[in-house]
């Protein structure tokens, strides 16, 4: 469905169910070069199980329209602003990579209307290597295929993921490429990475923010990698908040590489 938020049209799937603000609701937050597609399998089993969602392509990308957030903190205030526009005073937050960041960001805005926080494949702070914000400003497809290589322990999802065999590189690289594409005025590739290195709240974010969070991390990652998010998984026990951390044997797409123990730790966890 689309809502207008800020004055622009932004689209959120919702899990093919129609939307009800007086069910629990989720918001998915997808990460650089991603749309709302990358939780496909999370947001339609939640939407048939009780859960109001909205997977949102944030803005400047894809369906969404407005200006493409150029830092976390513009990326918080939209999220407050969508659940503004959808009539939803509270709302769990479920974000991946980049959507991490922002994820716990508005999270420490929103105070009690964030039940509950997920963040997967996390880092705190979030450094992006200089030769890979210049292939991203410079040689976008080189860029691509380096995240895809970097992101990926398995060439070939499980079956409940995208269908069986289905050539994750290629469709990783696929979306990448038409998430790009769909703004021609900005580079989304460039202006999501430099805002992720520059982000530099994520302690007084994690500190601030009042619900119980979840680390959701890929063992074999090599772009945001397990031990890069401890610090947050520290400060986040030494602020007396309720932390549960669920490492995967997998890289950076655990929602593509391992999508139903995925799925089954944001279930379980959003349900207690």
């Amino acid at each position: 469905m689309y809502l207008d938020v800020q004055g622009a049209k932004t689209y959120c799937y919702t899990g093919g169910k129609a939307f009800d603000p007086a069910k629990p609701t989720v918001v998915f937050i997808h990460g650089v070069l991603h749309d709302h597609s990358v939780w496909i399998l999370q947001s339609r089993y939640l939407a048939n199980h009780g859960f109001n969602v909205l997977a949102v392509d944030l803005p400047g990308h894809c369906r969404s329209e407005g200006e493409a957030p150029s830092t976390v903190e513009e990326a918080a205030d939209f999220v407050a602003a969508l659940l503004d526009a959808a009539g939803v005073q509270k709302a769990a937050l479920v974000g991946h990579s980049w959507g991490s960041l922002i994820t716990m960001e508005a999270a420490a805005r929103l105070k009690d209307r964030v039940t509950h926080a997920v963040l997967v494949g996390t880092a705190f702070p979030m450094k992006v290597s200089p030769a890979l914000i210049e292939a991203a400003l410079n040689a976008p497809e080189v860029g691509m295929k380096m995240i895809n290589v970097f992101s990926r322990s398995t060439l070939a999802a499980p079956p409940s993921a995208l269908g069986p065999g289905t050539w994750v590189y290629g469709s990783s690289l696929a979306l990448n490429r038409r998430v790009l594409r769909s703004n021609p005025k900005v580079n989304v590739f460039h202006r999501g990475f430099v805002a992720c290195d520059r982000y530099t709240g994520g302690e007084a974010a994690m500190a601030a923010l009042t619900c119980p969070v979840l680390f959701l991390l890929g063992g074999q990652d090599q772009m945001t990698q397990p031990k890069a998010a401890q610090g947050l998984v520290q400060a986040a026990k030494a602020a007396g908040k309720t932390v549960q951390v669920v490492t995967l044997p997998v890289g950076h797409h655990q929602m593509t590489e391992t999508p139903d123990a995925t799925l089954f730790a944001i279930r379980d966890f959003l349900s207690r």
